[in-house]
Protein backbone atom coordinates (compact mmCIF):
# COMPACT_ATOMS: atom_id res chain seq x y z
CA UNK A 1 0.00 0.00 0.00
CA UNK A 2 1.66 3.07 -0.89
CA UNK A 3 0.79 6.02 1.22
CA UNK A 4 2.14 8.96 -0.23
CA UNK A 5 4.94 9.34 2.46
CA UNK A 6 8.20 11.35 1.17
CA UNK A 7 10.05 10.06 4.79
CA UNK A 8 13.61 8.24 4.06
CA UNK A 9 13.13 4.81 5.23
CA UNK A 10 8.42 5.38 6.27
CA UNK A 11 7.12 3.48 3.57
CA UNK A 12 9.54 -0.05 4.38
CA UNK A 13 8.59 0.56 7.97
CA UNK A 14 5.05 0.53 7.57
CA UNK A 15 4.82 -2.12 4.91
CA UNK A 16 5.78 -4.32 7.65
CA UNK A 17 2.60 -3.93 9.26
CA UNK A 18 1.13 -7.03 10.79
CA UNK A 19 -2.11 -5.29 11.03
CA UNK A 20 -2.91 -3.62 7.50
CA UNK A 21 -5.72 -5.31 6.41
CA UNK A 22 -4.27 -4.46 2.84
CA UNK A 23 -2.73 -7.55 0.71
CA UNK A 24 0.73 -7.95 0.46
CA UNK A 25 2.77 -10.75 -2.04
CA UNK A 26 2.96 -13.56 0.77
CA UNK A 27 -0.86 -12.32 1.89
CA UNK A 28 -2.14 -12.94 -2.02
CA UNK A 29 -0.08 -16.58 -2.42
CA UNK A 30 -1.16 -17.55 1.19
CA UNK A 31 -4.92 -16.96 0.73
CA UNK A 32 -5.45 -18.71 -2.24
CA UNK A 33 -5.11 -21.71 -0.56
CA UNK A 34 -7.32 -20.73 2.34
CA UNK A 35 -9.84 -19.42 0.62
CA UNK A 36 -13.36 -21.01 0.93
CA UNK A 37 -14.76 -22.72 -2.20
CA UNK A 38 -18.63 -22.40 -1.35
CA UNK A 39 -20.83 -20.32 0.83
CA UNK A 40 -21.19 -23.14 3.27
CA UNK A 41 -17.12 -22.82 4.08
CA UNK A 42 -17.62 -19.34 4.12
CA UNK A 43 -17.01 -17.94 7.82
CA UNK A 44 -19.37 -15.10 8.85
CA UNK A 45 -21.20 -12.17 6.82
CA UNK A 46 -24.17 -14.34 7.51
CA UNK A 47 -27.35 -11.93 6.04
CA UNK A 48 -24.63 -11.35 2.76
CA UNK A 49 -24.51 -15.08 2.34
CA UNK A 50 -27.87 -15.88 2.99
CA UNK A 51 -29.31 -13.30 0.63
CA UNK A 52 -26.47 -14.25 -2.16
CA UNK A 53 -27.35 -17.62 -1.45
CA UNK A 54 -30.89 -16.84 -2.81
CA UNK A 55 -30.03 -14.67 -5.45
CA UNK A 56 -27.46 -17.35 -7.09
CA UNK A 57 -29.86 -20.21 -6.90
CA UNK A 58 -32.95 -18.10 -8.26
CA UNK A 59 -31.01 -17.86 -11.14
CA UNK A 60 -29.35 -21.21 -11.47
CA UNK A 61 -33.44 -22.59 -11.31
CA UNK A 62 -33.78 -19.76 -13.83
CA UNK A 63 -30.96 -20.80 -15.96
CA UNK A 64 -30.23 -17.38 -16.19
CA UNK A 65 -26.73 -15.53 -15.44
CA UNK A 66 -27.08 -14.03 -12.28
CA UNK A 67 -27.26 -10.43 -11.08
CA UNK A 68 -24.80 -7.90 -11.04
CA UNK A 69 -22.96 -7.38 -7.16
CA UNK A 70 -21.81 -5.20 -5.75
CA UNK A 71 -19.82 -5.79 -2.71
CA UNK A 72 -18.80 -2.87 -0.35
CA UNK A 73 -16.62 -3.06 2.83
CA UNK A 74 -12.98 -2.46 4.63
CA UNK A 75 -9.88 -4.67 2.63
CA UNK A 76 -9.50 -7.68 3.77
CA UNK A 77 -12.96 -9.11 5.14
CA UNK A 78 -13.48 -11.37 1.96
CA UNK A 79 -15.01 -9.41 -1.15
CA UNK A 80 -12.33 -11.17 -3.26
CA UNK A 81 -13.16 -14.69 -1.97
CA UNK A 82 -17.05 -13.71 -2.43
CA UNK A 83 -16.58 -13.30 -6.06
CA UNK A 84 -15.09 -16.85 -6.79
CA UNK A 85 -17.25 -18.61 -5.09
CA UNK A 86 -20.12 -16.82 -7.02
CA UNK A 87 -18.12 -17.82 -10.05
CA UNK A 88 -17.59 -21.35 -8.58
CA UNK A 89 -21.82 -21.84 -7.31
CA UNK A 90 -22.85 -20.43 -10.97
CA UNK A 91 -20.55 -22.79 -12.76
CA UNK A 92 -18.99 -20.21 -14.15
CA UNK A 93 -15.27 -18.90 -15.17
CA UNK A 94 -14.06 -15.73 -13.20
CA UNK A 95 -11.93 -12.93 -14.94
CA UNK A 96 -10.38 -10.73 -12.46
CA UNK A 97 -9.39 -6.87 -12.76
CA UNK A 98 -9.16 -3.62 -11.11
CA UNK A 99 -10.43 -0.30 -11.27
CA UNK A 100 -7.04 1.46 -11.88
CA UNK A 101 -5.75 -0.82 -14.68
CA UNK A 102 -9.02 0.27 -16.62
CA UNK A 103 -7.54 4.19 -17.71
CA UNK A 104 -9.46 4.12 -21.21
CA UNK A 105 -12.86 3.12 -22.19
CA UNK A 106 -10.84 1.18 -24.62
CA UNK A 107 -9.43 -0.92 -22.09
CA UNK A 108 -13.25 -1.72 -20.86
CA UNK A 109 -13.98 -2.41 -24.26
CA UNK A 110 -11.59 -5.22 -24.99
CA UNK A 111 -12.01 -6.99 -21.51
CA UNK A 112 -16.17 -7.32 -22.03
CA UNK A 113 -15.34 -7.95 -26.19
CA UNK A 114 -13.52 -11.45 -24.69
CA UNK A 115 -15.78 -12.56 -21.74
CA UNK A 116 -17.51 -15.76 -22.54
CA UNK A 117 -21.94 -15.96 -21.74
CA UNK A 118 -22.40 -16.58 -17.73
CA UNK A 119 -18.91 -15.48 -17.11
CA UNK A 120 -18.05 -13.43 -13.95
CA UNK A 121 -15.98 -10.32 -14.18
CA UNK A 122 -14.67 -9.12 -11.03
CA UNK A 123 -13.93 -5.29 -10.74
CA UNK A 124 -12.32 -4.88 -7.58
CA UNK A 125 -11.63 -1.41 -6.51
CA UNK A 126 -14.42 -0.37 -8.92
CA UNK A 127 -14.70 3.21 -7.42
CA UNK A 128 -11.46 4.22 -9.13
CA UNK A 129 -11.84 3.18 -12.83
CA UNK A 130 -11.98 6.38 -15.14
CA UNK A 131 -15.08 8.29 -15.99
CA UNK A 132 -15.07 7.45 -19.61
CA UNK A 133 -14.66 3.70 -18.68
CA UNK A 134 -17.37 3.93 -16.40
CA UNK A 135 -19.47 5.71 -18.96
CA UNK A 136 -19.86 2.37 -21.14
CA UNK A 137 -19.78 -0.08 -18.00
CA UNK A 138 -23.46 1.75 -17.56
CA UNK A 139 -24.39 0.60 -21.34
CA UNK A 140 -22.72 -2.94 -21.35
CA UNK A 141 -24.36 -4.18 -17.90
CA UNK A 142 -27.86 -2.62 -18.67
CA UNK A 143 -28.08 -3.56 -22.56
CA UNK A 144 -24.94 -5.89 -22.48
CA UNK A 145 -23.47 -4.00 -25.44
CA UNK A 146 -21.20 -1.40 -26.04
CA UNK A 147 -20.49 1.46 -28.53
CA UNK A 148 -17.22 1.01 -30.04
CA UNK A 149 -16.14 4.61 -31.36
CA UNK A 150 -13.88 4.51 -34.91
CA UNK A 151 -12.39 7.90 -36.10
CA UNK A 152 -12.15 10.98 -34.37
CA UNK A 153 -14.17 14.06 -34.77
CA UNK A 154 -17.08 14.77 -37.04
CA UNK A 155 -16.22 11.30 -38.76
CA UNK A 156 -15.99 9.27 -36.15
CA UNK A 157 -18.53 6.35 -35.68
CA UNK A 158 -20.04 4.85 -33.16
CA UNK A 159 -20.03 1.10 -33.95
CA UNK A 160 -22.59 -1.59 -31.73
CA UNK A 161 -21.02 -4.13 -30.34
CA UNK A 162 -23.21 -6.59 -28.85
CA UNK A 163 -21.83 -8.64 -25.68
CA UNK A 164 -22.72 -12.50 -23.91
CA UNK A 165 -24.84 -12.18 -20.77
CA UNK A 166 -22.57 -11.88 -17.47
CA UNK A 167 -22.18 -11.15 -13.76
CA UNK A 168 -19.97 -7.64 -13.18
CA UNK A 169 -18.91 -8.45 -9.17
CA UNK A 170 -17.76 -4.79 -8.29
CA UNK A 171 -16.02 -4.27 -5.33
CA UNK A 172 -15.46 -0.91 -2.99
CA UNK A 173 -13.91 0.22 0.14
CA UNK A 174 -15.31 3.28 -0.77
CA UNK A 175 -18.69 3.46 -1.95
CA UNK A 176 -19.82 6.32 -1.55
CA UNK A 177 -17.83 7.23 -4.52
CA UNK A 178 -19.38 5.07 -6.74
CA UNK A 179 -21.82 7.46 -8.84
CA UNK A 180 -25.87 6.63 -8.01
CA UNK A 181 -25.83 5.71 -12.26
CA UNK A 182 -23.15 2.90 -11.47
CA UNK A 183 -25.04 1.93 -7.62
CA UNK A 184 -28.15 1.70 -9.58
CA UNK A 185 -27.29 -0.90 -12.15
CA UNK A 186 -26.40 -3.42 -9.49
CA UNK A 187 -29.03 -6.23 -8.58
CA UNK A 188 -27.58 -7.12 -5.36
CA UNK A 189 -25.42 -5.00 -3.14
CA UNK A 190 -24.13 -6.65 -0.22
CA UNK A 191 -21.69 -4.73 2.36
CA UNK A 192 -19.25 -6.34 4.69
CA UNK A 193 -18.70 -6.07 7.81
CA UNK A 194 -16.05 -6.85 10.35
CA UNK A 195 -15.71 -9.56 11.94
CA UNK A 196 -16.57 -10.91 15.64
CA UNK A 197 -14.39 -12.44 18.34
CA UNK A 198 -16.32 -15.91 18.08
CA UNK A 199 -15.98 -15.97 13.86
CA UNK A 200 -12.40 -15.09 13.59
CA UNK A 201 -11.39 -17.93 16.02
CA UNK A 202 -13.45 -20.29 13.44
CA UNK A 203 -11.50 -18.41 10.32
CA UNK A 204 -8.27 -19.15 12.53
CA UNK A 205 -9.26 -22.88 13.57
CA UNK A 206 -10.00 -23.64 9.79
CA UNK A 207 -6.73 -21.81 8.63
CA UNK A 208 -4.66 -24.05 11.08
CA UNK A 209 -5.87 -27.28 9.77
CA UNK A 210 -5.36 -26.19 6.21
CA UNK A 211 -1.42 -25.06 7.16
CA UNK A 212 -0.94 -27.93 9.44
CA UNK A 213 -0.53 -26.31 12.87
CA UNK A 214 -1.81 -27.19 16.47
CA UNK A 215 -3.78 -24.85 17.88
CA UNK A 216 -6.08 -24.93 20.74
CA UNK A 217 -9.41 -22.75 21.47
CA UNK A 218 -7.49 -20.53 24.08
CA UNK A 219 -4.41 -19.82 21.15
CA UNK A 220 -7.15 -19.28 18.35
CA UNK A 221 -8.89 -17.24 20.61
CA UNK A 222 -6.04 -15.08 21.39
CA UNK A 223 -4.96 -14.28 17.84
CA UNK A 224 -8.48 -13.60 16.88
CA UNK A 225 -9.24 -10.63 19.78
CA UNK A 226 -5.27 -8.79 18.62
CA UNK A 227 -7.01 -9.09 14.61
CA UNK A 228 -8.76 -5.86 14.28
CA UNK A 229 -11.77 -7.82 13.02
CA UNK A 230 -10.55 -8.87 10.03
CA UNK A 231 -9.54 -12.42 8.46
CA UNK A 232 -7.16 -11.24 6.38
CA UNK A 233 -5.00 -10.23 9.75
CA UNK A 234 -6.12 -12.82 11.27
CA UNK A 235 -4.60 -14.91 8.84
CA UNK A 236 -1.26 -13.08 8.73
CA UNK A 237 -1.03 -13.76 12.50
CA UNK A 238 -1.28 -17.10 12.61
CA UNK A 239 1.65 -17.62 10.39
CA UNK A 240 3.46 -15.11 12.39
CA UNK A 241 2.71 -17.15 15.78
CA UNK A 242 3.21 -20.05 14.22
CA UNK A 243 7.06 -19.44 12.88
CA UNK A 244 7.19 -18.32 16.66
CA UNK A 245 5.98 -21.67 17.86
CA UNK A 246 8.34 -23.44 15.62
CA UNK A 247 11.21 -21.72 16.87
CA UNK A 248 10.34 -21.03 20.58
CA UNK A 249 7.96 -23.80 21.81
CA UNK A 250 6.92 -27.16 20.52
CA UNK A 251 5.01 -26.05 17.36
CA UNK A 252 1.79 -26.17 19.31
CA UNK A 253 -0.18 -22.80 19.94
CA UNK A 254 -1.79 -22.20 23.42
CA UNK A 255 -2.80 -18.74 24.81
CA UNK A 256 0.81 -18.33 26.33
CA UNK A 257 2.48 -18.90 22.83
CA UNK A 258 0.36 -16.37 20.84
CA UNK A 259 0.56 -13.76 23.53
CA UNK A 260 4.46 -13.97 23.84
CA UNK A 261 4.58 -14.40 19.72
CA UNK A 262 2.36 -11.53 19.15
CA UNK A 263 4.07 -9.59 21.84
CA UNK A 264 7.47 -10.03 19.77
CA UNK A 265 5.41 -8.27 17.02
CA UNK A 266 4.32 -5.27 19.21
CA UNK A 267 0.89 -6.19 18.53
CA UNK A 268 -1.54 -5.12 21.57
CA UNK A 269 -4.21 -7.17 23.61
CA UNK A 270 -6.82 -4.69 21.48
CA UNK A 271 -4.47 -5.13 18.21
CA UNK A 272 -2.83 -1.88 18.02
CA UNK A 273 0.31 -1.81 17.05
CA UNK A 274 3.42 0.97 17.05
CA UNK A 275 1.85 3.28 15.24
CA UNK A 276 -1.41 3.21 16.50
CA UNK A 277 0.57 3.45 20.30
CA UNK A 278 3.00 5.98 19.54
CA UNK A 279 -0.27 8.32 17.92
CA UNK A 280 -2.34 7.67 21.28
CA UNK A 281 0.57 7.81 23.31
CA UNK A 282 1.60 11.62 22.44
CA UNK A 283 -2.53 12.46 21.82
CA UNK A 284 -2.23 11.38 25.84
CA UNK A 285 1.37 12.47 27.03
CA UNK A 286 2.46 15.65 25.06
CA UNK A 287 -1.19 17.03 24.41
CA UNK A 288 -3.14 15.96 27.71
CA UNK A 289 -5.18 14.10 25.54
CA UNK A 290 -6.28 16.65 23.07
CA UNK A 291 -7.83 18.79 20.90
CA UNK A 292 -4.82 19.05 18.78
CA UNK A 293 -4.55 19.23 15.35
CA UNK A 294 -4.01 16.48 12.74
CA UNK A 295 -0.93 18.09 11.56
CA UNK A 296 1.02 18.57 14.97
CA UNK A 297 -0.25 15.35 16.18
CA UNK A 298 2.02 13.82 12.55
CA UNK A 299 4.91 16.10 13.90
CA UNK A 300 4.95 14.48 17.27
CA UNK A 301 5.07 10.62 16.30
CA UNK A 302 7.54 11.94 13.07
CA UNK A 303 5.19 10.44 10.47
CA UNK A 304 3.22 12.28 7.58
CA UNK A 305 -0.07 13.60 7.91
CA UNK A 306 -1.94 11.39 5.32
CA UNK A 307 0.07 8.15 7.38
CA UNK A 308 -1.71 9.30 10.57
CA UNK A 309 -5.01 9.92 9.44
CA UNK A 310 -5.67 7.23 6.79
CA UNK A 311 -3.43 4.43 8.16
CA UNK A 312 -3.78 4.94 11.86
CA UNK A 313 -7.01 7.00 12.86
CA UNK A 314 -9.35 4.80 11.12
CA UNK A 315 -9.08 1.83 13.58
CA UNK A 316 -8.36 3.77 16.72
CA UNK A 317 -11.81 5.97 16.23
CA UNK A 318 -13.63 2.58 15.49
CA UNK A 319 -12.18 1.42 18.78
CA UNK A 320 -13.51 4.19 20.57
CA UNK A 321 -10.39 5.02 21.71
CA UNK A 322 -9.92 8.14 19.51
CA UNK A 323 -12.44 11.11 18.38
CA UNK A 324 -12.35 13.89 15.39
CA UNK A 325 -13.71 16.74 16.23
CA UNK A 326 -14.04 20.45 14.65
CA UNK A 327 -11.07 21.57 17.04
CA UNK A 328 -8.98 18.44 16.68
CA UNK A 329 -8.19 14.86 17.81
CA UNK A 330 -9.43 13.91 21.23
CA UNK A 331 -8.58 10.78 23.24
CA UNK A 332 -11.52 9.19 25.26
CA UNK A 333 -11.51 7.53 28.53
CA UNK A 334 -11.06 4.33 26.92
CA UNK A 335 -7.36 5.47 25.36
CA UNK A 336 -5.95 6.68 28.64
CA UNK A 337 -7.17 3.36 30.58
CA UNK A 338 -5.45 1.62 27.86
CA UNK A 339 -2.23 2.76 27.80
CA UNK A 340 -2.17 2.78 31.87
CA UNK A 341 -2.40 6.50 32.47
CA UNK A 342 -4.51 9.02 34.63
CA UNK A 343 -6.05 11.84 32.89
CA UNK A 344 -5.47 14.95 34.28
CA UNK A 345 -8.16 16.49 36.76
CA UNK A 346 -8.12 19.99 35.35
CA UNK A 347 -6.90 21.83 31.38
CA UNK A 348 -6.37 18.84 30.12
CA UNK A 349 -7.17 20.91 26.60
CA UNK A 350 -10.67 20.64 26.83
CA UNK A 351 -10.96 16.88 27.53
CA UNK A 352 -13.50 17.02 30.36
CA UNK A 353 -15.72 19.28 29.03
CA UNK A 354 -15.87 16.71 25.59
CA UNK A 355 -16.09 13.86 28.07
CA UNK A 356 -16.70 14.85 31.40
CA UNK A 357 -12.96 12.99 32.73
Amino acid sequence: MNWDDTGPDTDERLDERLVDADADGEDTAVEAALRPKDLDEFVGQEKVREQLDLVLKAALARGATADHVLLSGAPGLGKTTLSMIIAAEMGAPIRITSGPAIQHAGDLAAILSSLQEGEVLFLDEIHRMSRPAEEMLYMAMEDFRVDVIVGKGPGATAIPLELPPFTLVGATTRAGLLPPPLRDRFGFTGHMEFYAPTELERVIQRSARLLDVAIDAEGAAEIAGRSRGTPRIANRLLRRVRDYAQVKADGRIDRGVASAALGVYEVDGRGLDRLDRAVLGALLKLFGGGPVGLSTLAVAVGEERETVEEVAEPFLVREGLLARTPRGRVATPAAWAHLGLVPPQHGGKGQQGLFGA
